[in-house]
């Protein structure tokens, strides 16, 4: 991985690492705009060169995905809903892969991706995938090496990808916390940890869609975060929106609903840190009458 991604920086801004202030470990500085990068160039590098690959995305996975597959020299074929974001179905076409849109929501094209699968290729999905979980969790290691001390780290919750690498890579290191954070109006993750088991629930409408939908049944992501996850959060609408103009009025950084979503839980006070507070701002792929409507 180190061959084709340099390390994001973190933005200390004032250095204090405080709720209302906290630390910024930008993925949103990825050359896809999101750090879904990380996971899916580990886990086209650990597939044989000749398999076909399928997979289903709100975008971002999507463009980690061909962003992989140009650097490895490797054929993909992404499913995305009808009304994924403009602009990172712009940007994946630009990537030039295999681009297939079915359906309203994440969890339309995640049925099309699986049928397709079936066919005769690898499904890799966005989050329930060892490589994967493995790819996000290289933040960590980075953070070895940018921050000491004791630390939160506050990450937004989908499929759970980032949150269960996250927690993988604080189980290894003493002082650290993990705290991941859903949209209220998806918390399939919280609901199936506080269950023990696979369960459905009802997606609503989101600014953050790189966190809405359910999770693959028997995903690995529920054992790991209900073991290493310290906490999990919900943020309202509301909430995302004020943390998307915190970060472009006092931090002059760009993100989406779901990039947003760590630095909205610390805003509105619903994590307590254990040190010093790290969100990860993980994507910045919004489109730009979205932005335009949040900011004015």
């Amino acid at each position: 991985m180190s061959a084709h991604l340099s390390f994001t920086p973190v933005d200390c801004g004032s250095g204090r690492g405080s709720p209302t202030e906290p630390l910024l470990k930008l993925e949103s500085l990825q050359p896809t705009g999101s750090f879904k990068v990380r996971g899916a160039l580990n886990a086209l590098a650990s597939l044989g060169p000749a398999a076909k690959v399928v997979t289903a995305s709100a975008g971002n996975h999507g463009l980690g995905v061909a962003f992989a597959a140009r650097a490895l020299g490797r054929p993909v074929t992404v499913v995305l809903a009808r009304n994924a974001s403009p602009a990172k179905v712009s940007q994946l076409r630009r990537f030039g892969v295999d681009l297939v849109q079915v359906g309203m929501s994440f969890d339309d094209a995640e049925d099309y991706a699986l049928k397709l699968a079936a066919q005769g290729a690898y499904y890799l999905s966005a989050y329930n995938d060892p490589e994967v979980i493995a790819g996000q969790g290289t933040i960590g290691y980075e953070l070895d090496r940018q921050l000491e001390g004791d630390l939160t780290v506050v990450c937004g919750v989908g499929g759970g990808g980032l949150a269960a690498g996250l927690g993988l890579w604080a189980s290894t290191r003493p002082g650290v916390r993990i705290v991941g954070v859903e949209s209220e109006v998806s918390t399939a993750v919280s609901a199936a940890v506080h269950a023990g088991g696979d369960v459905t629930v009802d997606i609503g409408e989101t600014l953050a869609d790189g966190l809405a939908g359910n999770v693959e049944p028997g995903s690995v992501t529920l054992g790991l975060i209900g073991r290493h996850v310290h906490q999990l959060v919900t943020v309202s609408e509301s909430e995302i929106r004020t943390a998307l103009r915190h970060l472009a009025a006092e931090r002059g950084y760009v993100a989406e609903g779901a990039g947003a979503a760590a630095v909205a839980a610390l805003l509105a006070g619903k994590v307590e840190p254990h040190g010093r507070a790290v969100a990860v701002v993980s994507g910045r792929n919004i489109a730009l009458p979205a932005l335009a409507s949040v900011l004015a």
